[in-house]
């Protein structure tokens, strides 16, 4: 964790640095995977760190391209896939993936002369297939709950980094405020949707830590000063998506995790439970005072002047019509991959990408794309009646649904967060103790 904090200062101090530490980052895991064959499913952990990193090497110029993130994902993912195959029960995934590609052609007969086909088809299907191939790893496999510690840690890691970084870089808010809108300056420069997002998976996961992990008090205390610092930062970019994702999958958590807890940890889950009751309290109170308020008529839909706005989605409700009008024109086959932001222009002159991954599914894939969520929706639930152990499953599969409703599949922390839904979480293999003979002379 503190060679995390030092690689935010770093960056911050030395942007270019920012390149070196994707890199290296993804040359650690490589060594990782083929050193060991993939034997503790370090392409899974490659995978779950590069989904944490992915907004701060976007906002840093890091990555050869903008969508380096997801498809360093994929990679893990393939590599993983190639050395460790998959389950049997991975067909519906592999159906989920062949119904993703007829809209490309749909596509291809649609667009308009000029348009980059080509660009707009990689932009919104690598989250799509970022999600396929991440469900076809993980779909039944086998994880020790320590492994899976291991893997919220690697997630968190990098946005700690983020949020130093971010930090160093953060003006004083109370001089700089002056509306209710997104907060840039508060987000790295960056998409403060996208760093929500990020920053309250962060949260998110610090929190998994503490309830899990906190072996001692030290522990303990480190665990909730990260979930109130990420809260706190997540809270200041104003993009209210992240934040209250975040608190809602904790919250889920902790009931799962609270219900199925028993005696001593029943009795520690109450202390914990309190000890962050307390620190949302402080971070919500603190987060006010630092925006003389504006962040309470930020989460109650008001402007500065604490007028009540007329459009809580901030826009998206439009584009939301929009889209669900093009899957009623086009039921069967959609508009096809890309195109609905092409038609919107036309129509309406923004040109805006969707903000819900849901709504662009029904539009651009047609009929195959409600195929497409019921597997997405249902398959999970299925799966989850034979196999009761994974208690991310509600938190995971809510963190997925919850984002692409706000912010679509951006980045690919809700397609690889799914995937984790499917693990087959199992105890550690106890150790047989060797019995030594007495030898008798």
């Amino acid at each position: 964790m503190v060679i995390h904090i030092i690689i935010g200062v770093l960056v911050y101090l030395v942007r270019s640095l920012a390149l070196v530490y994707f890199a290296g980052s993804i040359l650690y895991f490589l060594v990782q995977i083929f050193r060991t064959g993939n034997k503790n499913n370090e392409a899974l952990m490659g995978a779950a760190y590069m989904a944490g990193a992915e907004v701060f090497f976007r906002m840093n110029q890091a990555v050869p391209v903008y969508e380096a993130g997801k498809y360093s994902v994929i990679a893990f993912m393939l590599i993983g896939l190639f050395l460790s195959g998959t389950s049997r029960k991975s067909g519906i995934y592999w159906l989920y993936i062949f119904l993703l590609f007829p809209s490309i052609l749909v596509a291809t007969m649609n667009y308009s002369l000029g348009s980059n086909i080509r660009n707009s088809i990689f932009f919104n299907l690598s989250g799509p297939i970022c999600l396929g191939l991440s469900s076809l790893y993980c779909i039944d496999r086998k994880l020790t709950y320590r492994q899976l510690s291991d893997l919220i840690k690697w997630i968190l890691f990098p946005i700690i980094s983020m949020a130093v970084y971010i930090t160093m870089g953060t003006p004083d808010l109370r001089e700089t405020l002056s509306s209710t809108g997104a907060n840039f300056a508060a987000s790295g420069g960056f998409g403060p949707n996208q760093v929500s997002t990020v920053l309250g998976l962060g949260m998110f996961a610090a929190l998994v830590q503490l309830v899990v992990h906190s072996k001692n008090k030290l522990l303990l205390f480190i665990h909730l000063g990260i979930t109130g610092y990420l809260l706190y930062k997540g809270i200041i970019t104003f993009s209210r998506g992240g934040v209250i994702t975040a608190i809602t999958v904790s919250a889920i958590f902790l009931v799962i995790y609270f219900s199925g807890s028993k005696g001593v940890a029943r009795r520690r889950m109450m202390t914990y439970l309190i000890l962050l009751g307390g620190v949302f309290a402080v971070t919500a109170a603190y987060s006010s005072f630092q925006t003389r308020g504006l962040i309470d008529k930020r989460y109650s839909n008001r402007d500065a002047a604490g007028r009540l706005k007329s459009d809580i989605t901030t826009g998206r409700g439009e584009l939301l019509e929009t889209e669900l009008s093009a899957f009623y024109e086009n039921p069967l086959t959609g508009v096809g991959v890309g195109k609905t932001k092409e038609l919107r222009e036309a129509a309406t002159g923004v040109s805006a990408a969707s903000h819900n991954e849901v709504s662009r599914l029904l539009s651009e894939h047609g009929i195959l794309g409600l195929i497409i969520l019921g597997i997405l929706i249902i398959y999970p639930l299925v799966y989850r009646s034979k196999n009761r152990r994974n208690y991310l499953f509600y938190s995971a599969l809510g963190f997925w649904f919850m984002t692409i409703n706000h912010s679509s599949m951006r980045i690919a922390a809700p397609a690889f967060i799914y995937a984790l839904a499917l693990l087959n979480v199992v105890h550690e293999k106890k150790k047989t103790p060797i019995r030594r003979q007495r030898v008798i002379q």
